[in-house]
């Protein structure tokens, strides 16, 4: 029961954990980011002319939902005698914010119907906000160091935590008009393409069907790629996964070999009895491995009704809270995925019988005239 409760919470935390943190930069980053073919590597992007042509051909494809421009720029805020590095992404009212407003903590995406004031919005994270000491509605500068240095002033229209340190710390979101401006970019200039596409299992697909249309000017990154480290970082977690299955499996046999033994010589004057009375040791096997399978699917009931019913009362009221700094969440995942919970019955199932074979072939050893005078 506990070993395959434990397994079953095992596997739906970890496909929780890796959804929640997946989603999360996909939410922020896009899923296939289109920039311009060079060696830029800095947080400035490379101006690119916007293609409504390359666009149409994408959205033919129907593998993406969205396709928006974008464009980033390194800055600086001033507020309340504190500095803070940053970098400005720049989206257009266009953009998707579905992601932005699940994760928003106070306040609102900007308004970009008056294109004029939607140059003075910006959202910043909630770690930003308290370094520098700010709520929605502060006004504050931000500086953008060109040929020579550029001054702005913003104001917060809202506040937002991805809970992923390394967007947080970096990025703040507002118009990409002004972005152009800065750089003195033409009206049609972008930093590049943030796309969106249906499933997370169809990146590679979706990256590989852009290579027919992609102007020859433009790479591609997926997100895979954009945050490698994270990603690296998400797989070892199935290495996690993968040892507590081995063990809660080993100490489920191990205990199960131990109940069948037990069984046996409990069991030893009966054997003997059963014996001399004609009975042969496969069908005295059969009746100890059919007792063996009551209990495992017992253990199996019990032990699903452990695990689920805590991954249900988790998914409820996350009442197991995490430390959001450290594991990018306030508290503990769950995603059960019936398919998983079935196979890990099954394997639980066979590989405890077949285990329990070898024990069960201890009564073949046993003599009847010495078990039925066992006491």
């Amino acid at each position: 029961m506990l070993g395959l409760g434990v397994m079953v919470l095992s596997f739906a935390i970890m496909k929780g954990f890796k959804q929640e943190v997946r989603e999360k930069i996909r939410g922020f980053s896009g899923d296939i980011q289109v920039l311009k073919l060079d060696l830029n590597t800095s947080y400035e992007n490379s101006p690119v002319a916007d293609s409504p042509a390359f666009v149409a051909q994408l959205k033919a494809k129907k593998l993406y939902t969205h396709i928006m421009p974008f464009a980033t720029i390194p800055c600086i805020i001033k507020a309340n005698d504190e500095i803070e590095g940053v970098v400005m992404k720049g989206v257009n009212r266009d953009y998707d914010w579905a992601f932005f407003n699940k994760i928003m903590v106070a306040g609102k995406v900007p308004d970009f119907r008056d294109t004029v004031a939607s140059q003075k919005q910006i959202m910043i994270s909630q770690h930003t906000a308290d370094r520098l000491k700010l709520k929605v509605g502060d006004d504050f500068l931000m500086y953008f160091i060109k040929e020579s240095l550029h001054k702005r002033k913003f104001k917060i229209t809202g506040i937002f935590t991805t809970g992923i340190e390394e967007v947080d710390k970096t990025f703040v979101v507002g118009d990409i008009n002004l972005i152009r401006k800065i750089n003195h970019w033409p009206p049609d200039y972008i930093g590049g393409y943030e796309i969106q596409v249906k499933q997370f299992e169809d990146i590679d697909a979706a990256n590989a069907a852009m290579a027919d249309v992609i102007p020859t000017t433009l790479k591609t990154f997926t997100v895979m790629e954009s945050f490698a480290q994270i990603f690296d970082w998400l797989t070892k977690i199935d290495i996690n996964t993968q040892i507590m299955l081995v063990l809660m499996l080993i100490v489920a046999v191990i205990n199960m070999i131990s109940a069948m033994l037990i069984m046996i010589l409990e069991r030893t004057a009966m054997i003997g009895m059963l014996k001399a009375m004609g009975a042969r040791t496969q069908t005295i096997q059969q009746i100890f491995l059919i007792n063996a399978f009551y209990l495992i699917s017992l253990g199996l009931i019990l032990g699903n009704a452990f695990g689920l019913g805590i991954a249900y009362l988790q998914q409820q009221s996350h009442w197991i809270k995490l430390d959001q700094e450290s594991y990018y969440m306030k508290y503990v995942p769950i995603k059960v995925e019936w398919l998983d919970v079935v196979e890990l019955n099954l394997g639980t199932l066979v590989i405890s019988l077949i285990v329990l074979i070898g024990p069960s072939l201890l009564v073949s050893r046993i003599l009847p005239v010495k078990a039925i005078q066992f006491k």
